[in-house]
């Protein structure tokens, strides 16, 4: 395919993008997709639990660590990134979510959940969907039940589908 394709599911903290992306991780599998997930944490976040032997590393002063086994990898350095960055750590993925990036030109769903917040955030103009519990809509957006992720993860479906018929 290319280079893969980088959509942003965004919304307010705790608004319910993990579990969205969670459960279309299965449905985008199984249609054949290989994605990627690169979180966004605004928060100093701890790579690895105190008490393990690379968190005991980096505790201690390394620059950087390493752990993998014969079928997965992780590396921790301490140095700026982008998501750029990240993204191009990703070459074998059809399509890359980036858990939150709700101010960013990316494409994006918007998850809106009521009991957190009421209204979306992001550019409208960034927006292919809103996912939500509420009675909302903007001009021109689908809006998604929440409790329903196969409903989000077929309109990414449709959405690389475009993308890919448009740069063939």
């Amino acid at each position: 395919m290319g280079k893969p394709l980088v959509i942003a599911v965004s919304g307010v903290k705790n608004s319910g993008k993990t579990t969205l992306i969670e459960a279309m991780l299965p449905l985008l599998a199984e249609a054949g997709l290989r994605v990627a997930v690169i979180k966004h944490d605004g928060h100093c976040f701890d790579p690895d639990p105190p008490g393990t032997d690379t968190g005991r590393f980096m505790a201690a002063g390394a620059a950087g660590t390493a752990i993998f086994d014969g079928e997965k990898f992780k590396v921790v350095k301490r140095q700026p990134v982008t998501e750029a960055f990240l993204i191009a750590q990703f070459p074998e993925a059809d399509l890359i979510l980036l858990e939150g990036f709700k101010y960013t030109p990316w494409p994006k769903l918007e998850v809106v959940r009521g009991e957190i917040s009421r209204a979306p955030v992001s550019d409208p103009a960034t927006l292919l969907a809103l996912v939500t519990d509420l009675e909302l809509s903007l001009p021109g957006i689908p809006t998604l039940p929440l409790r329903e992720p196969k409903a989000a993860a077929n309109l990414l479906l449709d959405y690389i589908q475009k993308e890919r018929t448009r740069h063939a």
